[in-house]
């Protein structure tokens, strides 16, 4: 028989050897796989009193094939619970899947539970562990981040909401504080092209292509309060991948290009009487000229005058809208009409647009649906819709008269008619306001079935949006605030 003092030596040494180490609620731990505790498991906190679930998220901070494994139980978190692995796995243990570099369990955790990792030949792969009783500590975001446009070399992109629009007006600077960052890498070489992990740890450590001129915080529609940065030194005629971190949070990716280098159309944003105006146009905010802004508000004035002369919020006018609805519906369609937006063809398909002077129902889905007909050089190929390019020569006139003529030729991107019919919709009949019909000359002014169907079917046209992630704008459509 052993000596007492060794037999006391052995057992702490084995007590040593099996605890494991226990995680935090509302906390994140760093790990290496080349620098495991043993065992290589961990002890996950027993739920709150209020019997809430428990969330324990993973994010990948460093890229490997293969990638470490993640095994979890739920039963207890006693040092005497075997820990889970791939042959145990039923109701009560599962392996957490890792997705994009990111794994998520929620369940509930009467008695704790255990956290066990296979290291799987993945040698000095860093890695992140989050407890949580609320929302996913690590997390990919649904709501994606928003591109304005863009230039030959600057954009102008937005995060996702991130504060809902108070009832009463508070100070932008108040909510300047935040935590989230913006991330840009060519495509052809980025993140999102070659390497699958999207954790918010991975991201951060990347850098991030081109210089920020203007951070800010915007409210540009009915959504809340965003970030928006005007970012410039980016390259003519490139593709670039987009991802706004929020903490531990990704927000994305999004996808756009730049311009080519001939390119002429600045960027107009941050205008305080059209918020949601934010796109290549004839004349940047510095260039504006300085009364352009009295028509506009007069306008609105007027407007107002006339909407509130009708008894508004009264059911027989509407039980669904009432005259606030109609003023932000009949702003947004004077900013985007009154606003050119500026924009040129793709280079995959340089003579998709219009001919001068356009037929009446040329733009939109007329000159899409058009390219595929019998005897059309694309009469084979997937149906691919063309955005309502229009192109403007010197001698054409502004849309909105008190802009002065553009010294080049540029094409303009149409605003959607869905843009105009989202005003006819919210005001009431007395008003008059109404938009071109589409069987005869909606097309030479407005793009035409890119966003709702023939019939009015809310999503339902060529596209179903107006942009989309992916960096195509079909029509340009402005957001009502």
């Amino acid at each position: 028989m052993l000596p007492l003092p060794l037999l006391w030596l052995l057992s702490s040494s084995l007590a040593l050897i099996e605890a494991r180490t226990a995680l935090s609620i509302d906390d994140i731990t760093s790990l290496n796989t080349g620098s495991l505790p043993n065992p290589p498991s961990f002890s996950i906190p027993s739920q709150g009193e209020d019997g809430s679930p428990l969330s324990v998220t993973i994010a990948l901070c460093s890229d490997a094939s293969p990638s470490p494994r993640f095994f979890l139980s739920n039963v207890s978190n006693a040092d005497s619970q075997p820990d889970p692995s791939s042959s145990s796995l039923g109701s009560s243990s599962r392996e957490v899947v890792l997705t994009n570099g990111f794994g998520n369990w929620t369940a509930f955790f009467p008695n704790g539970g255990v956290l066990a990792v296979d290291v799987n030949g993945a040698s000095n792969v860093q890695f992140d562990i989050g407890v949580s009783d609320g929302d996913p500590i690590h997390e990919a975001l649904e709501a994606l981040p928003l591109l304005g446009d863009t230039t030959a070399n600057q954009a102008i992109l937005f995060s996702a909401p991130f504060s809902p629009l108070p009832s009463i007006p508070v100070p932008t600077s108040a909510l300047s504080n935040t935590n989230i960052t913006l991330l840009i890498t060519p495509t052809s070489r980025g993140t999102a092209a070659t390497n699958p992990l999207n954790s918010a740890c991975f991201l951060s450590a990347k850098p991030s292509t081109g210089k920020i001129a203007n951070q800010t915080v915007w409210a540009r529609d009915t959504q809340g309060f965003r970030v928006q940065w005007l970012v410039e030194g980016l390259i003519p005629s490139t593709n670039y991948t987009a991802y706004v971190l929020n903490g531990t949070k990704v927000s994305g990716p999004i996808y756009f290009a730049t311009k080519s280098a001939s390119f002429s159309c600045p960027l107009v944003h941050s205008l305080p009487y059209c918020p949601s105006v934010a796109y290549s146009g004839t004349y940047d905010a510095l260039t504006l000229p300085s009364n352009i802004s009295t028509p506009l508000l007069s306008y609105l004035t007027n407007f107002t005058t006339v909407v509130n002369t009708f008894a508004c919020g009264r059911d027989w006018y509407s039980p669904l809208v009432g005259c606030n609805d109609c003023q932000r519906e009949y702003r947004a369609w004077l900013c985007a009409t009154s606003f050119t937006r500026c924009s040129e063809p793709s280079p995959g398909n340089p003579s998709g647009f219009t001919s001068i002077p356009p037929e009446p129902s040329a733009t939109g889905i007329f000159a899409s649906l058009a390219s595929l007909l019998p005897g059309s050089s694309n009469a084979n190929s997937k149906q691919q819709p063309l955005s309502a390019l229009l192109p403007q020569p010197t001698s054409a006139p502004q849309r909105n008269a008190f802009l002065p003529a553009f010294p080049s030729t540029y094409t303009q991107l149409l605003p959607c008619i869905e843009q105009c019919q989202a005003v006819d919709r919210a005001c009431p009949p007395f008003i008059g306001f109404k938009c071109p019909v589409q069987k005869f000359n909606a097309g030479a002014s407005y793009g035409v079935g890119y966003v709702d169907g023939p019939g009015g079917e809310k999503g339902k046209g060529l596209a179903g949006v107006s942009q989309d992630r992916w960096g195509n704008v079909w029509c340009n459509y402005v957001e009502a605030l």
